[in-house]
């Protein structure tokens, strides 16, 4: 597995690294959780050492599971979790005061069963916490030697700024991917202005990519697509343009749709690096193959110059959710 660095951080991962997410939160039920240590048992066979996960999945049991399961390659791999999102009364509330800060570190070791976080990522931005204190917090943590490395999620670029002035950034973590390019505008141009390495999260546009989802998809009721406007039945039939530009690519190259869609992400700069998640081992690796396909500037003009005449029916998120994003 081909290996880069976030930024000019000195953090080095692999090219593409497991999003462990989905494996207990947000696309249905938890999966079974001996399967789903073989799969990330497999991951590691095959040279994966970025893992990714947070506190509020589940809220804490894909922590657990990811501890779990990488307790036998604690020095091997880099992980990433996240803090700044806990339930009151049922919903998601961002709160990055200092004292839940501390309270979500001390949690997060425990779970993952480390004497460091080596990657920990404000998972929204509090609105009501100015980012220049929470980056205080976390520096503090550096210092103290529970964190080694720290991210935004889903921040915009003057937080970002803001925050890096404080104690530098190793990553910044939001979608991206053909199904969501906004990043492009301001996003990817700072970030490399800084020195701040890219984490995609849902670069297979939550599975639209793949080609596998159909307007005649039945969504589990605890699938969060089921609340997305663009996984309506009619927008996921009218954005069926977009698998047609992949499949112009992968079908002459006998490649997959995910594999040519993360091959585009590769290619977009050195020091992004997706993290698609997955339950099941042939996906897994299918994902992984995508680092070993490789785009010529041909593939990459066709691909960008057909997506550039398409427009994207629905919205990524709804407002309410949408909202949570940072400036």
């Amino acid at each position: 597995m081909q290996m880069r660095e976030l930024g000019t951080s000195g953090l080095k991962v692999t090219a593409i690294g497991l999003g462990c997410m989905g494996m207990s939160y947000g696309y249905g039920p938890a999966a079974d959780k001996k399967e789903m240590i073989s799969v990330i048992h497999a991951a590691i066979d095959r040279g994966v050492t970025f893992f990714d996960t947070a506190e509020i999945y589940g809220p804490f049991i894909n922590e657990e599971l990811v501890g779990e399961a990488l307790a036998p390659f604690k020095d091997k791999v880099v992980l990433a979790t996240k803090f700044g999102i806990r339930m009151v009364d049922g919903k998601q509330v961002q709160d990055s005061r200092p004292q839940c800060i501390r309270q979500s570190v001390e949690g997060s070791l425990k779970r993952l069963g480390v004497e460091a976080i080596d990657l920990y990522y404000q998972h929204r931005v509090d609105p009501k916490v100015p980012i220049e204190e929470v980056a205080g917090v976390v520096k503090d943590l550096i210092q103290e030697g529970k964190v080694k490395h720290w991210g935004l999620s889903e921040a915009g670029v003057k937080t970002i700024r803001r925050a890096h002035t404080v104690h530098p950034l190793t990553a910044v973590q939001s979608e991206y991917s053909l199904w969501w390019r906004r990043p492009e505008e301001e996003l990817l141009p700072v970030l490399e202005e800084l020195g701040i390495g890219f984490v995609p999260f849902s670069p297979l546009g939550k599975g639209y990519l793949t080609g596998k989802v159909s307007a005649d998809t039945a969504f589990d009721e605890n699938d969060t697509r089921r609340i997305l406007p663009r996984f309506t039945a009619e927008a996921i039939q009218a954005n069926q343009a977009l698998i047609r530009v992949l499949q112009q690519v992968s079908e002459p190259r006998n490649v997959s749709l995910a594999q040519v869609a993360l091959a585009w992400l590769l290619a977009r700069k050195p020091w992004i690096v997706p993290i698609p998640g997955t339950r099941k081992l042939h996906r897994l690796e299918e994902n992984l193959g995508a680092a070993q396909v490789e785009l010529t500037p041909e593939d990459l003009l066709a691909i960008n110059s057909a997506t550039s005449r398409i427009t994207l029916t629905g919205d990524r998120y709804p407002e309410e959710l949408e909202r949570r994003t940072g400036l």
